[in-house]
Formats: C-alpha cells, sequence, structure tokens
C-alpha cells in the first residue's frame, strides 16, 4: 500500500489528501455529495425518514455544527461542539430555517427509533466490560455519597439564592431546584407536572410549561459546566483520572488510553452488538412486566456479568469497540437529533429571566461543586465525580450524552445513568411527597 501511494500520479494524491480532509468523520467530498443529494430530495418533495437518509442527515448536521463549535476560541474550550449540535439544529427548528421535510424526516426517525437509547445501550455496557473489575463495585458504591450531598448542596444553595433574589420560597423549590435534579423530561419534569396538577387540581400541560425551563436551562449550564473542567483537567492532570473514577483504576485488558490490547475480531463486535441489544431488552422487559427501570436493570446486569467474568475477553474486547464506534462516530449525530426532535428552543429561552439563570446556575454550581470537594474523602477523582454530578442536573439521557460529551468523558456513562436515573427518582418522589404537605 506505501508502494502504491509513492508511486501515485501527484493528482491522484491531491485528491487523496482532499478525500482524507474531514468534517467531522465524513470526507469533504463525501459530504458535498450528501448536500447535493438532500437538496435532490428536498426539490422531489420527499425525504425518507428510514435509517439510510438519517444516517445522511444526521452526519451532516451533527458534525458540521459540532465542527463550528470546535473552531471558535475559547468557546471551543468549554464543550462548544456539543452545545452547537444540540442547540443550533433547536433554534434552526424554531426559526423554521431548516426545511420541514428534513425537520419531519429526522423526528420521524428519531422517535421511531429508539435512536438515543441505542447509543446509551451501548455506551453503558461496552465501557462497563472495560472497566477494572476489582474496583467496579467500589465506584459504584462510592459514588452515592458525593452525589447525595452534591444533592442536599444544591437545594440549600438554590433555595437561599433564589429567595435572596426575590424570588417565592415554595415556587424556588418545586419549580426551580427540583426540576433541574429530576433525570430529565420523560422522568422527570412530566412525572412532577402530573403530581403537581392531581395535588393543585390544575391541567399538568400548565405545569409543565413552569417545569421544562430549569429543566432545559440546568442542563446547558451542566455541559458548560462541564467543558470548563475538561479544560481544568488539561491544565491540572492530578484532579482527573480522564473518564475513570476511582484512584488507581487500571485493567489487564486494556491500555492506559482505554484502548483494547488485543484487538477485537469483527466477529467479536459482532457478537457484542447481538449481546447489547439482548441486555436492552432484558431491561426493557422488567420495565413493562416489574415497572422496574429499563436502563438501570441493564446497567445492574452489565456489572453483574463484569463482576463474575460472565463475559469472555473477547466479547470484552468487542464489547468496548463498539463503545468505541458509538462515541466516535455517533455522539454529534445523535446529538443533532436530540436537538431537532427533542430539544424545543422556546423552552429554554423562557427561563432567560435574571433571577432565575442566577438561581439555576448556583444550584448547579453547588452539586458540582460538593462532588469536586468530596472526591478526595472517597479516593475518587475531583474533576470525574464533578462531572458525574453535572449528570444529576442533566436533560436526562440526553443530557448526560451532552454533558460527557463536552467534557470528553463519555466513559462515564455508566456513573451518569446512576445520578441521572436513581437520583433523578429519589429527587421525584421526595419532591412529590413534600408538595403533598407543602405546596
Amino acid at each position: 500500500m506505501l508502494r502504491d501511494e509513492e508511486n501515485a500520479p501527484p493528482v491522484l494524491r491531491a485528491w487523496w489528501r482532499i478525500m482524507d480532509s474531514n468534517i467531522g468523520v465524513v470526507p469533504l467530498p463525501v459530504f458535498a455529495v450528501l448536500v447535493a443529494l438532500t437538496a435532490g430530495f428536498i426539490a422531489a418533495g420527499k425525504v425518507p425518514s428510514d435509517i439510510l437518509m438519517n444516517i445522511a442527515l444526521l452526519a451532516m448536521g451533527g458534525f458540521a455544527c459540532a465542527e463550528i463549535g470546535k473552531r471558535i476560541p475559547y468557546l471551543n474550550q468549554i464543550g462548544a461542539g456539543a452545545i452547537f449540535a444540540t442547540f443550533i439544529p433547536s433554534y434552526l427548528v424554531f426559526a423554521h430555517l431548516l426545511p420541514a421535510p428534513i425537520v419531519d424526516s429526522v423526528t420521524s426517525f428519531t422517535k421511531s427509533s429508539n435512536f438515543l437509547y441505542l447509543f446509551i445501550s451501548s455506551v453503558i455496557v461496552g465501557s462497563i466490560l472495560g472497566m477494572d473489575r476489582r474496583i467496579l463495585i467500589g465506584g459504584f458504591v462510592r459514588i452515592f455519597i458525593p452525589l447525595a450531598l452534591g444533592s442536599v448542596a444544591a437545594c440549600a444553595t438554590g433555595l437561599l439564592v433564589g429567595v435572596a433574589l426575590g424570588l417565592d420560597l415554595k415556587h424556588t423549590f418545586f419549580f426551580i431546584v427540583v426540576p433541574i435534579m429530576a433525570g430529565g423530561v420523560g422522568e422527570g419534569a412530566l412525572p412532577l407536572a402530573a403530581g403537581y396538577a392531581h395535588f393543585h387540581a390544575v391541567p399538568p400541560g400548565e405545569l409543565l410549561g413552569e417545569i421544562l425551563p430549569s429543566v432545559m436551562f440546568g442542563s446547558l449550564t451542566a455541559i458548560v459546566f462541564a467543558g470548563m473542567l475538561n479544560r481544568l483537567g488539561k491544565a491540572r492532570p492530578h484532579l482527573t483520572g480522564e473518564g475513570r473514577l476511582v484512584v488507581g483504576e487500571v485493567d489487564d485488558a486494556f491500555t492506559a488510553d482505554g484502548a483494547p490490547r488485543v484487538p477485537p475480531s469483527v466477529t467479536a463486535i459482532a457478537a457484542a452488538s447481538v449481546m447489547i441489544a439482548a441486555l436492552y431488552l432484558t431491561g426493557q422487559l422488567s420495565q413493562i412486566v416489574l415497572s422496574w427501570p429499563g436502563p438501570v436493570v441493564m446497567l445492574f446486569l452489565t456489572v453483574a456479568l463484569k463482576l463474575g467474568r460472565l463475559v469472555s475477553p473477547s466479547l470484552e474486547r468487542g464489547a468496548f469497540s463498539v463503545y468505541q464506534f458509538f462515541r466516535v462516530g455517533v455522539t454529534y449525530p445523535l446529538l443533532f437529533a436530540i436537538g431537532v426532535a427533542m430539544t424545543p428552543w422556546q423552552n429554554l429561552t423562557a427561563a432567560l429571566h435574571p433571577a432565575t439563570i442566577v438561581t439555576i446556575m448556583a444550584t448547579v454550581t453547588a452539586l458540582m461543586g460538593m462532588g469536586f470537594v468530596t472526591a478526595r474523602f472517597v479516593g475518587m477523582y475531583p474533576i470525574d465525580v464533578a462531572i458525574v454530578n453535572a449528570c444529576h442536573s442533566g436533560q436526562g439521557g440526553t443530557g448526560d450524552v451532552a454533558i460527557l460529551t463536552a467534557s470528553n468523558r463519555m466513559r462515564l456513562m455508566p456513573f451518569a445513568q446512576i445520578a441521572t436515573r436513581i437520583g433523578g427518582a429519589i429527587t421525584v418522589t421526595m419532591a412529590l411527597i413534600a408538595f403533598a404537605r407543602f405546596g
């Protein structure tokens, strides 16, 4: 191959250099062709909503938006790629600047394909199977301490700041602080709105409109802060494990940067993909039959498989490669899909009241700050623990993806899911109990 490259005509070598110029992972000439093809589908009045069309649409949109964010000085240091990939498409939909056939195609595909949970499942299973089994359980147990202390600190700080800025105490707690840590929209905001409405006998939709802005802006704040922590980690390496929570975490199967020491076979990667689907479906069935949260069931099943050494080393390597593929090739397209289909721009702008903004930022700061401060006491890295705590204030699974992308810590997804799912469920339950008595 090297001899062929050396003997190739100069014109051909120049073309190869162009082909190796990428927007994200998309070769520049391929990107240009996809733009032309998309324009042709729009002109024909029919943009399919199948997987092939959306591979093209989401790759173009996601990597283009991320590329813009990564090239803006200073902002590129605080996760602008993830922010732009999520919120630029949200604004384009709101302003009707994205052609309606594209919006319809992306929205239909995102909501019907379960794209988000395909990504989360692959990241959770792959990252857990790539962890150090000897201290895996310790990490899961210890993370609850900074999460719990962070939640208490966030509640206290949010209430104090909100009241100091003239906001009503009950409104600050139930409609600003609690929604931030409730676990997103589907698992947090909607149950809160339904519960509040039950006790006040008002339509849930009215209360949801008050809750959503805090969820959205809290997630945006966490994304920005996570990006800033990533930059701090570059300047202060002793504060971070670069995606590893526990000090001293290693694994003989993987190198220091997380790559498998023995490359997995294509068969192992394919087999691991099917195993990931099976674990996800097990969680889904448990949610239908037993009302247990599907992602949490999948997470703990994977931990049990890892600790029991029930997955062969070749399958572990295959699963980790699936995780790496989704981290590199799917993250920004997924964020673009989330921006188009699941992130209403008007809900974010509804929070643009100075007192509300300051209260939200203070709440998220306290949540992450307490995680940072307490990490050393439980043998963990401060920056990585603070980022996991940030996921407790994210927009559910979509927020986890954006926060971990902005901080370049996708390997923390299993712990992020604990913060989001378990932390959110506890927050919602306690908030509804309090609302029934004091609301």
